[in-house]
């Protein structure tokens, strides 16, 4: 891990040019442009509040910036995992031609995705101010959550790109499973709607869970992360993203030949 990291830190202008060419061309042509970045999570987030907070009434209060809570670093951590799944078998012209490390290329959409989350971080606070809820001082442990999604993102990330080299039909399994996973982690809903019985596994087994309750307990709840919790999905993922980084190496002499 430390390698790919290393490698990494030595190509961070390449990877940071390339962040920066995947801002400009995602929405390059569209007439509302980079402000995309902005329309996408809210009328998302529009729909599933029309549904769950008028059609199928909730019961939680402020429902709609409940939602958004836990929507924008969703939308971080399936964008990056579903477009990255293709990362490096739909960039054979880059790959062939210029010689540096693969993990560039799942890195630099785990990178744009983060940019684009954290510019939508100002209409989340907004939102809640409109409804009585400021940032307090538990926003604080911000860095730490963040840091904790970061490295699993790019941890699934790098193992889903890589391994969709040789096995084309992963990216299009990987948007399924994204949404099944999506459903069972509480973007949508509180956690005591789990029954108590399978509230712990269902937290333990999925990271994601977690990672969304944190920002839901600083910025909707007003509270601290629950520190056990994020501190193993933290550790989890570190080795996650070791394994992810033995299996690039395994993997990464291969590439140029079967993209």
């Amino acid at each position: 891990m430390t390698k790919s990291l290393r490698e990494l830190w030595q190509y961070r202008a390449l990877l940071w040019n390339l962040t920066q060419r995947e801002l400009k061309a995602r929405y390059r042509g569209s007439a509302l442009g980079f402000l995309w970045t902005f329309v996408n999570p809210l009328l998302l987030m529009a729909v599933y509040a029309l549904v769950f907070g008028v059609i199928q009434k909730s019961n939680i209060p402020h429902y709609t910036y409940f939602l958004f809570v836990g929507l924008l670093p969703w939308i971080w951590f399936s964008t990056s995992v579903g477009s990255g799944a293709s990362a490096i078998s739909d960039r054979r012209d880059l790959l062939t031609k210029v010689r540096f490390p693969a993990q560039v290329l799942p890195a630099t959409v785990v990178a744009t995705n983060l940019v684009n989350f954290l510019l939508s971080l100002p209409l989340m606070v907004g939102l809640g101010a409109l409804v009585g809820i400021w940032p307090n001082v538990h926003a604080l442990a911000f860095p730490l959550v963040l840091f904790a999604q970061l490295v699993f993102t790019l941890a699934v990330t790098f193992i889903v790109s890589a391994l969709n080299v040789r096995f084309r039909d992963l990216q299009h399994i990987a948007q399924n499973i994204l949404t099944l996973w999506f459903f069972v982690t509480p973007v949508l809903y509180i956690p005591n709607a789990v029954p108590e019985f399978a509230r712990r596994l269902y937290l333990i087994a999925n990271p994601m869970a977690v990672i969304i309750t944190s920002y839901q307990g600083m910025f909707y709840e007003q509270r601290w992360p629950h520190w056990r919790a994020l501190a193993i999905v933290t550790v989890g993922s570190l080795v996650l993203l070791a394994i992810a980084a033995r299996v690039f190496e395994s993997r990464r002499e291969e590439f140029a030949e079967l993209v």
